[in-house]
């Protein structure tokens, strides 16, 4: 199946995903969120075949989501560094591991919690909230369509 470019879609869950729809973008993005920065790391944590992970890489460089640095160590190596449009990303990764940790694992089975760092206790559970901080359930939530 050919994929269809969702650039000029109306929806922004839409757009969002032409940018990082595939779960290989968003695991590299979880890798640099943890601290993962240079393209032999990431290919470790990942057992992605290299020509698939350079495309992704530079996808991502394009997309402005990474940009790449001379390495911190002063080697000859570049390292890949989440912009503050990458990063901005953490909420959806973090929504998304809450509800795998919920939905994608029977009972007792062993799996990662995210943790803070700083205290390593379990991240509470993102919430929907309205402009004035009401609760939201999905139900109360309504994506218009630009016909409405």
């Amino acid at each position: 199946m050919r994929r269809k470019s969702l650039t000029e879609e109306k929806c922004p869950v839409a757009r969002s995903l032409d940018i990082i729809g595939d779960w290989w973008t968003l695991l590299i993005v979880r890798d640099a969120l943890s601290g993962v920065t240079r393209f032999n790391d990431f290919q470790r944590s990942l057992g992605a075949a290299k020509s698939s992970l350079s495309a992704r890489l530079k996808a991502l460089v394009e997309q402005g989501i990474f940009e790449i640095q001379p390495a911190a160590d002063g080697s000859a190596y570049e390292e890949y560094s989440l912009t503050s449009k990458g990063q901005a990303l953490a909420p959806v990764l973090i929504s998304l591991g809450q509800w795998g940790l919920a939905h994608a694992f029977k009972p007792g089975e062993p799996a990662s919690p995210l943790v803070d760092k700083k205290t390593k206790h379990p991240l509470k559970k993102i919430e929907l909230r309205s402009f004035d901080g009401r609760k939201l359930r999905a139900s109360d939530i309504r994506f218009l369509s630009g016909l409405d």
